[in-house]
């Protein structure tokens, strides 16, 4: 059916706009138990995946199969991602939704603003690592472990798999994950968006405090603080714009500078 002569063309519908999941609020397709369940599905997640892992490399008769597990987060991250997209096709088929309405509508100039994003957004997690250092260890410089989170020994075909699969299906999965389905939903349910900014950026941001996961508090708590200042930045940038995909591939570049940093060759 065409449009007559005069007649507006209609805006295509934005199924994950504030104003259409808001509608489904009131119609109850979507309730606080959804998105406050899924808040640390992703950080558990990390946890089985590195103990699936670390089982493996025990039946091969590792030495310290934890602790070796954890060079190789940029392999079984996959495993993550593959956890929050079942239940991300789970929570939207509640609402009449596919995983792909999460993105919303890609802008004209894609690249360029994402780079832009990528500019703005990147400095802050430079300065939060430092500024996290200082707070924990009294240091500029934290003693990161070596072998786990940095100086990553790698055979040949986890780093090609490092840098060339991990990262694309890891920033899209997180993106749609605490943007595209947890902070729209919260801000929405709230109608506050201090709620989102809260309760998404605590756990966006201690995820990384898992990835891989050391029993060490001062590690943890500086990973969990170095991260706070770049996500509160993407959730402030997505929470304005309500695009996805621009973030998308800022968040790229970001992955994949952290697969090429934290690798030997």
């Amino acid at each position: 059916m065409t449009t007559p002569p005069g007649v507006p063309v209609p805006a295509p519908l934005f199924l994950n706009s504030p104003r259409e999941i808001e509608k489904r609020v009131s119609l109850g397709q979507v309730r606080w138990a959804g998105p406050l369940l899924f808040l640390p599905a992703r950080t558990v997640f990390m946890l089985v995946s590195q103990a699936l892992f670390a089982g493996c490399l025990r039946l091969q008769g590792r030495a310290s199969p934890w602790h070796a597990a954890g060079a190789w987060w940029t392999v079984w991250g996959t495993l993550v991602d593959l956890g929050c997209i079942a239940c991300l096709v789970l929570l939207t088929r509640r609402e009449n939704l596919r995983i792909r309405d999460l993105l919303g509508p890609l802008p004209r100039w894609l690249v360029p603003k994402g780079i832009a994003c990528f500019l703005l957004i990147f400095p802050f997690f430079l300065l939060g690592g430092p500024l996290a250092s200082w707070i924990v260890y009294h240091s500029w410089q934290a003693p990161i472990p070596t072998g786990e989170i940095f100086g990553r020994h790698l055979p040949l075909w986890g780093v090609l798999y490092s840098l060339l699969i991990w990262w694309p299906i890891w920033s899209v999965t997180e993106e749609f994950t605490y943007q595209g389905y947890l902070a729209s939903r919260l801000a929405a349910l709230s109608r506050h968006r201090w709620v989102p900014y809260c309760l998404v950026g605590f756990w966006w941001a201690l995820q990384h405090s898992f990835l891989p996961f050391e029993l060490n508090w001062r590690l943890i708590l500086w990973r969990f603080l170095a991260f706070v200042p770049g996500t509160l930045v993407f959730l402030a940038v997505y929470l304005r714009t309500r695009r996805l995909a621009p973030l998308i591939v800022a968040h790229w570049m970001m992955d994949l500078s952290a697969a090429v940093m934290t690798l030997s060759f």
